[in-house]
């Protein structure tokens, strides 16, 4: 980015925390916060998927990334819009920081033959070495780094602490396979069409490695995931996307008794990308429960 750009991006922030969001929170006094300050803290937070001070030096404006800094500004625009809650963003932002309790997950959910576990710092290496094969990344843009693949851990990990759920590490008799579980997407998604409302979704997804593929750890795992999130947690519905072309994916998401919604292009990916084209299920606790009781 030049620095032209980089003055550009930067006003932009000032004026959407400054003006926008303050003028705006006039009109909605349903919205938890409505001075600039809280507005930046809530946003950077949610951009840096924990407290912005842990990772980016003070003022924010000047020291942050500029790929953060857009997820930051893409995240006010989307509260502005209605297409983000703005109430889900500070509920995160405020257990980062140890303001809010959560409901306390188990250390383990019991599997048949296998279980689903909190992280351990022992699974970054096998974790890498699943992200980095060519097989088991294929429908995503591209294998993942080492550091890359630790920071995901460290995310993926931290979501038992934002909301008291996540994604559940499977532990096989051979040890760490991968994961399994649900959380919150970190990004806006133009799903608004399609479910009526884009706010305060949960999303369920798994990544297996090579050995654990065919050994129905995806299915069962993902069933022992939904009723934890649908029981004790107590979530109304959970939604699951994928790339078109990932059949394997959207065949476990159909076995789930998950309905497919409708297509939509991911906003993360190019025009003319294979991947980009994307289709969207959704599964209503009330379902999932009375499937469970038949």
């Amino acid at each position: 980015m030049s620095p032209a750009d980089a003055e550009v991006q930067r006003r932009r922030w000032r004026a959407l925390v400054d003006e926008r969001l303050p003028e705006a929170a006039s009109g909605r006094p349903d919205w938890p916060v409505s001075r600039n300050h809280c507005f930046a803290r809530i946003l950077l937070d949610n951009a840096c998927g924990g407290p912005w001070r842990e990772s980016v030096a003070p003022p924010a404006w000047a020291n942050m990334p500029p790929e953060r800094l857009d997820v930051a500004l893409a995240l006010g625009e989307a509260v502005l819009e209605g297409r983000q809650d703005l109430a889900v963003l500070n509920h995160r932002s405020l257990l980062w920081r140890r303001k809010r309790p959560v409901p306390k997950p188990p250390a383990s959910l019991p599997g048949d033959g296998f279980a689903l576990r909190r992280w351990r710092l022992a699974d970054d290496a096998p974790f890498a070495a699943l992200c980095a094969d060519p097989a088991v990344m294929r429908f995503f843009p591209a294998p993942k780094t080492a550091r890359e693949s630790q920071t995901e851990a460290r995310a993926l990990a931290r979501r038992f602490d934002e909301d008291g759920f996540g994604p559940w590490a499977v532990e096989a008799p051979e040890g760490f396979v991968g994961f399994v579980g649900c959380w919150r997407p970190a990004r806006p998604l133009p799903l608004g069409a399609l479910l009526g409302r884009e706010t305060g979704l949960v999303e369920i997804g798994w990544r297996l490695a090579r050995p654990a593929w065919g050994r129905g750890f995806a299915i069962r795992g993902a069933r022992l995931a939904l009723a934890d999130a649908f029981a004790r947690c107590a979530l109304p519905e959970i939604v699951a996307y994928t790339a078109d072309l990932n059949a394997p994916s959207w065949r476990v998401m159909e076995r789930l008794g998950m309905a497919v919604v409708g297509g939509f292009d991911h906003p993360a990916l190019p025009e003319g990308h294979p991947l980009r084209p994307h289709r969207l299920y959704r599964l209503a606790a009330a379902d999932f429960l009375a499937g469970d009781a038949a």
